[in-house]
């Protein structure tokens, strides 16, 4: 894997904003253009479909690439926040906003439609994960390829332990969801095992998996904003050990891609 660029979508980012994409967009990145050598399409260009895709922070930057997608989302604010992004980015022809979620995905998706589904940030917030996971392999082409990003279980343990909060880390550590406690704002959070279980059992051949955040969440923020060279440094360590299975247990998010065919 390439060293990530601290500024993917081409926009102008905060150094803690750079850290959330920059690993999985140059993952991401590479998936699309080997995907867009083998589609057969006229002049390489995928169909993405990205749910819960929100305001376009992996849209924009994959319709930039040329690419055709289309964002579901539950949230009318986050669509027209897209709307109004995509149309200042330039792209607004190749982005497409539709309200729905990952339970009625086809309701207002076709089946079998996309080259590659990005499913981000979306397992955490369903009652049914697996099904969720089913519905994004279901929107896929034959010899599609599926980005899937979902909290990571060991990541919170060790936040909260870190925090000095051992009780809500053991809590988070033996709770069927991954949760520390009543206050915690994420639903569920998930093994590697549980997500490549469910993208194995759907049908898909896994690719590679990859810890991300393992350290950035960890880090004071006023070393990477203010310490010279700390940013790209944190960038390059990252990228180092994301496909290290050591510390997938640690990361604050993990990231499968995985092909049909």
């Amino acid at each position: 894997m390439s060293e990530p660029s601290p500024n993917p979508g081409g926009e102008t980012l905060r150094p803690r904003a750079s850290l959330r994409t920059a690993v999985v967009w140059e993952v991401l990145k590479e998936a699309l253009d080997r995907r867009a050598k083998t589609a057969g399409t006229a002049g390489g260009v995928l169909d993405v479909l990205d749910t819960g895709g929100g305001t376009g922070n992996f849209a924009v930057p994959v319709a930039r690439l040329g690419h055709r997608v289309t964002v579901v989302d539950p949230s009318p604010n986050a669509l027209f926040a897209l709307e109004r992004r995509v149309a200042e980015a330039g792209v607004a022809d190749r982005v497409r906003g539709v309200q729905g979620d990952a339970h009625g995905l086809f309701d207002v998706v076709e089946p079998a439609g996309y080259d590659v589904v990005l499913c981000h940030g979306v397992l955490e917030y369903v009652d049914d994960p697996a099904e969720g996971v089913r519905n994004a392999v279901a929107a896929l082409r034959p010899e599609g390829t599926l980005s899937l990003l979902a909290a990571g279980l060991g990541g919170a343990v060790l936040a909260r332990a870190l925090a000095g909060h051992f009780t809500e880390a053991r809590h988070a550590l033996t709770d069927a969801a991954g949760r520390w406690g009543e206050a915690d704002p994420v639903p569920h959070r998930f093994t590697a095992e549980q997500l490549t279980g469910w993208v194995t059992e759907a049908g898909l051949e896994v690719g590679a998996v990859h810890g991300v955040r393992v350290f950035s969440d960890l880090v004071p923020g006023v070393l990477v904003d203010t310490e010279p060279g700390a940013l790209e440094a944190l960038l390059q360590l990252e990228s180092a050990v994301a496909e290290l299975p050591a510390f997938h247990s640690v990361a604050t998010q993990l990231h499968v891609l995985a092909d049909r065919g």
